[in-house]
């Protein structure tokens, strides 16, 4: 058994640990509370924009814009992985980036060539580990992430669509669905579906027929619509992302609080019964040398 002066400086340190995750914990649910309200104030502008492009792909018959189009064969994919800059926040990462690699092996089997973005430190170094083609990354966001910092990265992806480089595009996140779960997804984000789209329909689910006057003309606007509408797909991934993480910590830290908490519970009464048996040994000692005297 572990000597008494051992265990105190083993209860110490647990004690020391608990204090960081506790206060991680209470930093992660302020941090979280602020992720949920700039993910659900992202929502009005992302629905916003679905209804504008999705009214314009319809409106203009004579021009359709290189997002919309359906590839005939499939042999360049572009995959846009979201995850955090840092850790200490449960199997968050860990579950995206395993079924992006489930699904990376799945095509590389079918014959396909992959290119990534990575948003995010955790998923750059994932792939750069695995020896992917990493076209573009973003790295150190922060907190609040500014759409300005993301295009730069994102638009190497868009450009290889609109110049047929990539065939289709799909972008991995942890999606938000309440404090206590969050879901890894893979979503198509190019060329657009019909289900991406849907919202330009009539109250009984007819699709409506819209009639714009495009200044200067059709081409130029559409092709900016669309743009600005992968590009808020794209942030609302990432703010989705970021509420993830923020509560995927929180829970994580208060598992880690308790545990140390267990921890030195089981060490405090090691401790005392180290303790009580050195004393009756002590005393075995007096009562011995009394009763020889």
């Amino acid at each position: 058994m572990a000597g008494s002066r051992e265990i105190r400086n083993k209860i110490k340190s647990v004690k020391n640990t608990q204090k960081i995750t506790r206060a991680m914990e209470m930093v992660a649910a302020s941090k979280m509370r602020k992720a949920q309200d700039r993910m659900k104030k992202a929502r009005p502008y992302g629905e916003k924009i679905r209804n504008v492009a999705a009214h314009m792909s319809r409106a203009n018959t004579e021009y359709r814009h290189p997002f919309l189009i359906e590839r005939d064969t499939v042999k360049r994919i572009g995959i846009i992985v979201v995850t955090s800059d840092k850790g200490l926040c449960g199997g968050l990462n860990t579950n995206v980036l395993r079924m992006a690699l489930s699904k990376m092996k799945a095509w590389e089997i079918e014959g396909e060539q992959i290119e990534a973005c990575c948003i995010g430190n955790k998923g750059f170094g994932f792939m750069n580990r695995l020896g992917a083609n990493v076209i573009s990354h973003v790295i150190g966001l922060g907190d609040a992430p500014d759409l300005a910092k993301l295009i730069g990265a994102v638009k190497i992806i868009l450009d290889g669509y609109t110049q047929d480089r990539f065939d289709r595009v799909y972008i991995f996140y942890t999606r938000f669905i309440n404090t206590m779960k969050q879901e890894p997804v893979m979503e198509q984000l190019l060329p657009l579906s019909d289900e991406r789209l849907k919202g330009g329909e009539g109250p009984k689910g007819q699709r409506g027929v819209w009639d714009y006057i495009y200044e200067p003309e059709a081409k130029p606007v559409i092709d900016d619509i669309m743009v600005r509408y992968v590009e808020a797909l794209i942030y609302q991934a990432l703010t989705e992302n970021m509420a993830s993480e923020q509560s995927a910590r929180m829970v994580a830290m208060k598992a880690a609080s308790d545990n140390a908490g267990s921890v030195i519970d089981e060490l405090t009464l090691i401790y005392n019964k180290s303790r009580q048996a050195a004393i009756t040994k002590e005393l075995s000692e007096i009562v011995g040398g009394a009763a020889a005297v």
